[in-house]
Protein backbone atom coordinates (compact mmCIF):
# COMPACT_ATOMS: atom_id res chain seq x y z
CA UNK A 1 0.00 0.00 0.00
CA UNK A 2 2.78 2.77 0.87
CA UNK A 3 4.24 1.66 -2.45
CA UNK A 4 1.38 2.97 -4.47
CA UNK A 5 0.99 5.91 -1.91
CA UNK A 6 4.77 7.38 -2.22
CA UNK A 7 4.14 6.76 -6.56
CA UNK A 8 0.93 8.94 -5.88
CA UNK A 9 3.27 11.41 -4.43
CA UNK A 10 5.55 11.40 -7.03
CA UNK A 11 2.81 12.38 -9.63
CA UNK A 12 2.02 15.22 -7.38
CA UNK A 13 5.67 16.29 -7.32
CA UNK A 14 5.95 15.55 -10.96
CA UNK A 15 2.81 18.20 -11.61
CA UNK A 16 4.05 20.48 -9.06
CA UNK A 17 7.73 20.41 -11.25
CA UNK A 18 6.38 20.69 -14.41
CA UNK A 19 4.46 23.92 -13.60
CA UNK A 20 6.50 25.88 -10.91
CA UNK A 21 9.91 25.12 -13.07
CA UNK A 22 9.02 27.21 -15.78
CA UNK A 23 6.88 30.01 -14.86
CA UNK A 24 8.62 32.09 -12.61
CA UNK A 25 6.85 31.41 -9.44
CA UNK A 26 9.30 29.14 -7.44
CA UNK A 27 9.19 25.73 -7.60
CA UNK A 28 11.21 25.44 -4.34
CA UNK A 29 8.43 27.70 -2.34
CA UNK A 30 5.84 25.07 -3.81
CA UNK A 31 7.78 22.18 -2.67
CA UNK A 32 8.24 23.72 0.68
CA UNK A 33 4.22 23.98 0.67
CA UNK A 34 4.03 20.47 -0.74
CA UNK A 35 6.19 18.80 2.14
CA UNK A 36 3.55 19.77 4.29
CA UNK A 37 0.91 17.57 3.15
CA UNK A 38 2.89 14.85 0.84
CA UNK A 39 5.58 12.67 3.32
CA UNK A 40 7.18 10.00 1.14
CA UNK A 41 8.33 6.84 3.64
CA UNK A 42 11.75 7.66 2.02
CA UNK A 43 14.90 9.03 3.79
CA UNK A 44 15.68 12.56 3.92
CA UNK A 45 19.16 11.93 1.94
CA UNK A 46 16.78 10.29 -0.63
CA UNK A 47 14.09 13.23 -0.28
CA UNK A 48 17.00 15.99 -1.01
CA UNK A 49 18.57 14.35 -4.05
CA UNK A 50 15.10 13.57 -5.56
CA UNK A 51 13.60 17.29 -5.34
CA UNK A 52 16.41 18.14 -7.27
CA UNK A 53 17.05 15.27 -9.87
CA UNK A 54 13.09 15.18 -10.80
CA UNK A 55 14.14 18.41 -12.73
CA UNK A 56 15.59 15.74 -15.75
CA UNK A 57 12.19 15.17 -16.39
CA UNK A 58 11.48 18.68 -16.83
CA UNK A 59 14.80 19.11 -19.25
CA UNK A 60 13.59 16.68 -21.37
CA UNK A 61 10.88 18.72 -22.62
CA UNK A 62 12.74 21.60 -23.71
CA UNK A 63 15.10 19.01 -25.74
CA UNK A 64 11.75 17.39 -27.30
CA UNK A 65 9.88 21.08 -28.28
CA UNK A 66 13.06 23.01 -28.99
CA UNK A 67 14.98 20.48 -30.45
CA UNK A 68 15.35 22.07 -34.11
CA UNK A 69 16.33 25.04 -32.14
CA UNK A 70 19.38 23.63 -30.07
CA UNK A 71 20.57 20.58 -32.27
CA UNK A 72 23.54 22.02 -33.76
CA UNK A 73 24.57 19.29 -36.49
CA UNK A 74 23.90 19.35 -39.71
CA UNK A 75 23.71 16.71 -42.60
CA UNK A 76 26.02 16.39 -45.19
CA UNK A 77 23.92 18.12 -48.35
CA UNK A 78 27.16 17.63 -50.51
CA UNK A 79 27.01 21.72 -51.87
CA UNK A 80 29.85 22.71 -49.13
CA UNK A 81 33.13 21.16 -48.08
CA UNK A 82 35.17 21.30 -45.56
CA UNK A 83 34.92 21.16 -41.33
CA UNK A 84 32.24 23.98 -41.68
CA UNK A 85 30.11 22.41 -43.48
CA UNK A 86 28.81 19.75 -40.86
CA UNK A 87 27.48 22.92 -38.26
CA UNK A 88 24.57 24.82 -37.80
CA UNK A 89 26.32 27.93 -36.70
CA UNK A 90 23.91 30.12 -35.55
CA UNK A 91 23.39 27.24 -33.60
CA UNK A 92 26.95 26.98 -32.46
CA UNK A 93 26.65 30.83 -31.53
CA UNK A 94 23.45 30.51 -29.44
CA UNK A 95 25.30 27.68 -27.27
CA UNK A 96 28.45 29.99 -26.55
CA UNK A 97 25.96 32.11 -25.43
CA UNK A 98 24.46 29.66 -23.05
CA UNK A 99 27.66 28.63 -21.92
CA UNK A 100 28.74 32.19 -20.74
CA UNK A 101 25.46 32.40 -19.30
CA UNK A 102 26.03 29.59 -17.49
CA UNK A 103 29.53 29.55 -16.02
CA UNK A 104 28.71 31.95 -12.80
CA UNK A 105 26.08 30.13 -11.51
CA UNK A 106 28.06 26.33 -12.32
CA UNK A 107 31.28 27.77 -10.02
CA UNK A 108 29.24 29.09 -7.45
CA UNK A 109 26.93 26.16 -7.37
CA UNK A 110 29.64 23.70 -7.23
CA UNK A 111 31.20 26.18 -4.65
CA UNK A 112 28.46 26.66 -2.39
CA UNK A 113 25.73 24.16 -2.65
CA UNK A 114 26.37 22.13 0.73
CA UNK A 115 26.20 25.38 2.81
CA UNK A 116 23.09 26.91 0.97
CA UNK A 117 21.20 23.75 1.79
CA UNK A 118 22.16 23.87 5.08
CA UNK A 119 21.58 27.47 5.86
CA UNK A 120 19.14 28.82 3.08
CA UNK A 121 16.65 26.21 2.39
CA UNK A 122 13.88 27.38 4.91
CA UNK A 123 10.87 28.69 5.04
CA UNK A 124 11.85 32.46 6.11
CA UNK A 125 14.34 32.71 3.35
CA UNK A 126 11.33 31.50 0.84
CA UNK A 127 9.41 33.51 1.49
CA UNK A 128 11.05 36.42 1.35
CA UNK A 129 12.73 36.08 -2.09
CA UNK A 130 9.15 34.92 -3.22
CA UNK A 131 8.04 38.52 -1.86
CA UNK A 132 11.18 40.40 -3.47
CA UNK A 133 11.14 39.10 -6.79
CA UNK A 134 7.45 38.88 -6.86
CA UNK A 135 7.44 43.33 -6.23
CA UNK A 136 10.73 43.50 -8.81
CA UNK A 137 8.38 41.92 -11.38
CA UNK A 138 5.26 44.34 -10.85
CA UNK A 139 8.07 47.46 -10.77
CA UNK A 140 9.99 46.06 -13.84
CA UNK A 141 6.41 46.00 -15.75
CA UNK A 142 5.58 48.91 -15.06
CA UNK A 143 8.28 51.01 -16.12
CA UNK A 144 7.86 52.03 -19.77
CA UNK A 145 10.37 49.70 -22.30
CA UNK A 146 11.39 49.18 -25.60
CA UNK A 147 12.60 45.70 -26.09
CA UNK A 148 16.02 45.61 -28.13
CA UNK A 149 16.27 42.21 -28.43
CA UNK A 150 13.42 40.19 -29.60
CA UNK A 151 15.47 37.18 -31.54
CA UNK A 152 17.54 34.73 -29.90
CA UNK A 153 20.40 35.13 -32.52
CA UNK A 154 20.47 38.98 -31.45
CA UNK A 155 21.38 38.45 -27.82
CA UNK A 156 24.65 39.13 -27.06
CA UNK A 157 27.60 37.90 -24.85
CA UNK A 158 27.12 40.69 -22.83
CA UNK A 159 23.90 40.40 -22.25
CA UNK A 160 24.19 36.23 -21.91
CA UNK A 161 26.70 37.44 -18.89
CA UNK A 162 24.15 39.92 -17.13
CA UNK A 163 21.71 37.24 -17.32
CA UNK A 164 24.12 34.52 -15.99
CA UNK A 165 24.88 36.99 -13.51
CA UNK A 166 21.22 37.03 -12.52
CA UNK A 167 21.15 33.50 -12.43
CA UNK A 168 23.60 33.15 -9.80
CA UNK A 169 20.91 34.66 -7.26
CA UNK A 170 18.59 31.73 -8.17
CA UNK A 171 21.21 29.60 -5.95
CA UNK A 172 19.03 31.43 -2.79
CA UNK A 173 15.95 28.88 -2.60
CA UNK A 174 12.76 31.04 -3.49
CA UNK A 175 14.18 33.02 -5.84
CA UNK A 176 13.78 31.19 -9.21
CA UNK A 177 15.71 29.69 -11.13
CA UNK A 178 13.17 31.39 -14.17
CA UNK A 179 12.24 33.80 -12.44
CA UNK A 180 15.77 35.88 -11.77
CA UNK A 181 16.85 35.17 -15.18
CA UNK A 182 13.83 36.31 -16.79
CA UNK A 183 13.92 39.74 -14.79
CA UNK A 184 17.69 39.77 -16.03
CA UNK A 185 16.80 39.76 -19.49
CA UNK A 186 14.27 42.41 -19.48
CA UNK A 187 16.32 44.72 -17.95
CA UNK A 188 19.02 44.37 -20.38
CA UNK A 189 16.98 44.71 -23.24
CA UNK A 190 15.39 41.35 -24.19
CA UNK A 191 11.53 40.90 -25.05
CA UNK A 192 9.51 38.86 -23.07
CA UNK A 193 9.34 35.99 -25.26
CA UNK A 194 13.08 36.31 -25.94
CA UNK A 195 14.02 36.04 -22.05
CA UNK A 196 11.69 33.39 -21.39
CA UNK A 197 13.27 31.09 -24.42
CA UNK A 198 16.89 31.99 -23.72
CA UNK A 199 15.75 31.32 -19.79
CA UNK A 200 14.51 27.55 -21.00
CA UNK A 201 17.92 27.07 -23.01
CA UNK A 202 19.84 27.89 -20.15
CA UNK A 203 18.14 25.27 -17.62
CA UNK A 204 19.15 22.58 -19.46
CA UNK A 205 23.15 22.30 -18.54
CA UNK A 206 22.59 24.12 -15.42
CA UNK A 207 19.85 22.09 -14.43
CA UNK A 208 21.36 18.91 -15.84
CA UNK A 209 24.53 19.86 -13.66
CA UNK A 210 22.75 20.30 -10.69
CA UNK A 211 20.89 17.08 -11.10
CA UNK A 212 23.81 15.24 -11.89
CA UNK A 213 25.85 17.01 -8.53
CA UNK A 214 22.78 15.77 -6.36
CA UNK A 215 22.80 12.50 -7.25
CA UNK A 216 26.83 11.59 -7.45
CA UNK A 217 26.54 13.19 -3.77
CA UNK A 218 23.97 10.56 -2.25
CA UNK A 219 25.72 7.52 -4.03
CA UNK A 220 28.89 9.24 -3.08
CA UNK A 221 27.55 9.31 0.99
CA UNK A 222 26.39 5.32 0.62
CA UNK A 223 23.46 6.03 -0.79
CA UNK A 224 21.38 3.02 -2.31
CA UNK A 225 18.29 2.78 -4.40
CA UNK A 226 15.59 0.10 -3.17
CA UNK A 227 13.06 -0.68 -5.97
CA UNK A 228 10.43 2.18 -4.60
CA UNK A 229 12.91 5.00 -4.64
CA UNK A 230 13.84 4.00 -8.24
CA UNK A 231 9.96 4.10 -9.17
CA UNK A 232 8.87 6.90 -7.52
CA UNK A 233 11.81 8.82 -8.80
CA UNK A 234 11.22 7.70 -12.82
CA UNK A 235 7.24 8.30 -12.21
CA UNK A 236 7.79 11.85 -11.07
CA UNK A 237 10.49 12.04 -13.97
CA UNK A 238 7.75 11.41 -16.35
CA UNK A 239 5.34 13.50 -14.78
CA UNK A 240 7.38 16.21 -14.74
CA UNK A 241 7.99 16.10 -18.78
CA UNK A 242 4.67 15.73 -19.80
CA UNK A 243 3.53 18.85 -17.23
CA UNK A 244 6.68 21.10 -18.87
CA UNK A 245 5.43 20.17 -22.15
CA UNK A 246 1.87 22.16 -21.34
CA UNK A 247 3.16 24.40 -18.79
CA UNK A 248 6.55 25.65 -21.54
CA UNK A 249 3.48 25.94 -24.42
CA UNK A 250 1.78 28.00 -22.15
CA UNK A 251 4.02 30.60 -20.72
CA UNK A 252 5.06 31.53 -24.41
CA UNK A 253 1.48 31.78 -26.02
CA UNK A 254 0.88 34.16 -22.65
CA UNK A 255 4.10 35.86 -22.58
CA UNK A 256 3.27 37.01 -26.61
CA UNK A 257 0.34 39.31 -24.94
CA UNK A 258 0.55 39.47 -21.78
CA UNK A 259 3.00 40.97 -18.71
CA UNK A 260 4.55 38.94 -15.73
CA UNK A 261 2.94 40.99 -13.56
CA UNK A 262 0.36 38.92 -12.61
CA UNK A 263 3.36 36.59 -11.87
CA UNK A 264 4.38 38.83 -9.58
CA UNK A 265 1.62 39.40 -7.47
CA UNK A 266 1.18 35.08 -7.21
CA UNK A 267 4.67 35.13 -5.39
CA UNK A 268 3.36 38.29 -3.00
CA UNK A 269 0.10 35.92 -1.91
CA UNK A 270 2.76 32.77 -2.21
CA UNK A 271 5.14 33.90 0.31
CA UNK A 272 2.80 35.57 2.70
CA UNK A 273 1.36 32.16 2.52
CA UNK A 274 4.57 29.98 3.20
CA UNK A 275 5.06 32.38 6.39
CA UNK A 276 2.18 32.17 7.62
CA UNK A 277 2.29 28.72 7.73
CA UNK A 278 6.09 28.83 9.29
CA UNK A 279 4.56 31.31 11.35
CA UNK A 280 1.50 28.79 12.50
CA UNK A 281 4.15 25.71 12.81
CA UNK A 282 6.61 28.14 15.50
CA UNK A 283 4.42 30.07 17.59
CA UNK A 284 1.04 27.94 17.70
CA UNK A 285 1.97 24.57 17.04
CA UNK A 286 5.08 24.47 18.68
Amino acid sequence: MEFFLNLLRSVAYGIIEGVTEWLPISSTGHMILAEQVLKFSFSAEFMEMFRVVIQLGAILAVVVLYFKKLWPFCADNGRDSGFSRHFRWPVVRLWCKIIVACVPAAVLGLLLDDWLDAHLYNSITVALMLIIYGIAFILIERRPRVPTTTKLSRITYKQALIVGAWQVLALIPGTSRSGSTIIGGLLCGMSRPAASQFTFFLAIPVMAGASGLKLVKFLAKGGVFTLAEISALLVGCIVAFVVSMLAIRFLMNYVKKHTFTAFGWYRIALGIVVLGIWALQTFVLA
